[in-house]
C-alpha cells in the first residue's frame, strides 16, 4: 500500500510539473509575441549621398565676421574713370545748385522782412520806372512823326540834332546842367566806408532815372571808376581822391531817386551798418557844373562819315 502510495506520488509530482512547464511555455510565447509587436517595423536601408563639404573661405577671411566681410568688400571702392568723372560732374552740379538758392534767399531776405509801407513804395518805384521809359519811348516816336510830318525837315532835323547833342553832353559830362533832384551826403567818420559802397549808390540813383551825377568835384559818367583810395582810407574817383563828407549831386525825379536809397537793405542801411551818417535832402534845382574835357574815340567814328 505504500508502494502504491509513493508511485502516485510521483505521478502526481510529474503530472503538476508538466503542468507547470507547459505554462511557463505558454507564457514565455506570449511574451515574446508581445514584444515582436511592440518593435518598430524594420526600414529598408538606403544609400545616403555624402554631405557637400563646407565651401573653403579665402586664407585672408578665416575668422571674420559677416559684417566685416561685408565692409571688406565695400571697402576700398572700385570704379571706373567714368564714374569717377560722373560723380565729379554730379556734386559740382548739386554744388552750383545750392549755390544759387542760397543766394536767391540771400536777395530776397531784405524783402522778406519788409514792412508794408516798404514794399508799396518799392512797387511805387518799379511803376514809375516803367512810366518814365514808357514816356522815353513816346518822345522817340514824336520825334520820328515830326520828322516825317514837317514841310521843313532840314530845318527840323537840325533841331532835334541840337538837343540830342545837349543831351549828349549832358551825360558824357561835357557840359553844366541844372534840375530838381537830391543832394546826398555821407559823413564817415571811422573811415570804414569803401569804393564799393559808393559805387553801389551811384548804380541805385542810375537805375532809378538819375540823368547827372557829381560826387565832391567829379563828374560822375559812363566810364567812372571807384577804387579804395592808397593807405586803406578814403575813395578814388577816376583816379582822384576825394575826401568825406561825400557829397553826391543828382538831377532827376526826387520821388523817384530818394525812396531807391531807402529800400530795406539798400544803400542807405549798408552805410549806417558801418557808423556812417547819411543825410538826403530833396531839392527843386540842382547845379552839376563839374565838367570833363570830351575825348575824341580812337577808333569809332560815326557811321555817317
Amino acid at each position: 500500500m505504500s508502494t502504491e502510495h509513493g508511485k502516485h506520488a510521483e505521478h502526481g509530482k510529474h503530472a503538476e510539473h508538466g503542468k507547470h512547464g507547459e505554462h511557463g511555455k505558454h507564457a514565455d510565447s506570449t511574451e515574446r509575441h508581445q514584444y515582436r509587436k511592440e518593435l518598430p517595423a524594420e526600414v529598408p536601408v538606403v544609400d545616403e549621398a555624402p554631405a557637400p563639404a563646407p565651401a573653403r573661405q579665402p586664407a585672408g577671411e578665416t575668422g571674420l565676421t559677416g559684417r566685416q566681410r561685408l565692409v571688406k568688400g565695400l571697402w576700398p571702392p572700385r570704379v571706373s574713370r567714368a564714374q569717377l568723372t560722373v560723380a565729379v560732374l554730379l556734386f559740382v552740379l548739386g554744388l552750383g545748385l545750392a549755390i544759387q538758392v542760397r543766394s536767391n534767399s540771400d536777395d530776397n531776405s531784405a524783402l522778406r522782412g519788409a514792412r508794408q509801407e516798404d514794399l508799396v513804395r518799392i512797387l511805387d518805384e518799379l511803376d514809375d520806372r516803367t512810366q518814365r521809359l514808357e514816356d522815353e519811348k513816346q518822345g522817340l516816336e514824336d520825334q520820328r512823326t515830326e520828322l516825317e510830318n514837317s514841310s521843313d525837315q532840314a530845318e527840323e532835323a537840325r533841331k532835334q540834332t541840337v538837343e540830342k547833342e545837349r543831351q549828349l553832353g549832358i551825360l558824357a559830362g561835357t557840359v553844366a546842367a541844372q534840375g530838381p533832384g537830391i543832394t546826398l551826403t555821407v559823413t564817415d567818420p571811422k573811415g570804414a566806408v569803401e569804393a564799393d559802397m559808393l559805387l553801389d549808390a551811384v548804380q541805385e540813383l542810375r537805375a532809378a532815372g538819375a540823368e547827372a551825377i557829381q560826387v565832391n568835384d567829379v563828374r560822375v559818367v559812363a566810364d567812372t571808376y571807384l577804387t579804395d583810395a592808397s593807405g586803406g582810407k578814403g575813395v578814388s574817383v577816376d583816379g582822384r581822391k576825394i575826401d568825406q563828407p561825400y557829397v553826391f549831386k543828382v538831377i532827376g525825379k526826387p520821388q523817384d531817386l530818394e525812396p531807391a536809397l531807402n529800400i530795406p537793405g539798400g544803400v542807405v542801411q549798408t552805410l549806417e551798418k558801418e557808423q556812417a551818417t547819411v543825410v538826403v535832402n530833396r531839392s527843386q534845382k540842382i547845379v552839376v557844373d563839374a565838367l570833363r574835357a570830351a575825348r575824341r574815340p580812337d577808333y569809332a567814328r560815326s557811321s555817317s562819315e
